[in-house]
């Protein structure tokens, strides 16, 4: 017997921010498990080398360059999706920015103005888009990586923590909002993982003491320890679960540092 709850055959999943990091490793890992993947991220040729190594294992994948902060650019990348697959069954929202690292009482407002926008309301865009092509066929899944960021207070990145917190609320409300229509929304709130975006955490040695004394897994995550949890509640092996924030993050949040 074969399981079929992973099974993503014959689905059609977007994935923003999918050129590198957690965005490329979940691209990846839904293409394996038989979906249609859309990689998408501001850059058309760093997405094609993640769209050729889905092709070079046998999955379909199609690159439609978005930058989230243009509203054009998010219609773009979900009509064009319909035009492509003629739907959407998944709606990964991975792509955010942090483009100040320190005090949130020194933050620039251009700073925080771009973060609020960027990780909140180009997620809601998107998802607004999403939602009645979801609607027509039945349903769907939305998943938006957030932060265990958004869990906790920073002393260095509070303006990013807060739109973290902010993305799961996002989730709770769609969840509310949408769950009449078969539309599923969660969250995942990633630890320290290894990525280009998170580089100056886990390259500073003093902050990276402090995470591994603090995380009983003993170690930093890597961007393939979320894919499996985004198949999880994006497939159907998570059809009943639905507003939640799943932490994936080696025990650090019920560790106490």
């Amino acid at each position: 017997m074969t399981s079929k709850l992973f099974d993503m055959t014959g689905r059609t999943a977007v994935v923003t921010g999918s050129s590198r990091g957690i965005g490329r490793a979940i691209a990846i890992e839904l293409a394996r498990a038989g979906a249609r993947v859309v990689v998408s991220s501001r850059k058309a040729d760093a997405c094609a080398k993640v769209r050729d190594e889905i092709e070079a294992e046998g999955g379909e994948a199609v690159v439609i360059p978005c930058n989230i902060s243009s509203r054009e650019d998010c219609e773009a990348l979900i009509q064009g999706t319909v035009a492509r697959f003629g739907g959407i069954d998944a709606l990964v929202c991975n792509a955010a920015v942090n483009p100040y690292f320190g005090p949130i009482a020194d933050v620039p407002d251009a700073a925080f103005d771009k973060i609020m926008a960027s990780n909140i309301k180009s997620n809601l865009w998107l998802c607004q888009m999403a939602r009645p092509v979801m609607a027509a066929r039945g349903g769907g899944a939305i998943l938006i990586i957030s932060s265990i960021g958004g869990l906790r207070g920073s002393a260095l990145l509070g303006a990013y923590c807060i739109s973290k917190a902010a993305d799961m609320q996002l989730a709770r409300n769609l969840a509310v909002e949408w769950g009449g229509e078969n539309i599923r929304t969660n969250c995942i709130a990633p630890g320290l993982i290894r990525t280009d975006f998170a580089r100056a955490l886990w390259e500073n040695p003093d902050i990276e003491r402090e995470v591994l004394r603090n995380c009983p897994a003993g170690r930093i995550g890597e961007p393939e320890d979320i894919a499996g949890a985004a198949l999880f509640l994006v497939s159907d092996a998570g059809r009943y679960t639905n507003g939640q924030t799943l932490a994936v993050d080696g025990g650090v949040t019920i560790a106490g540092g």
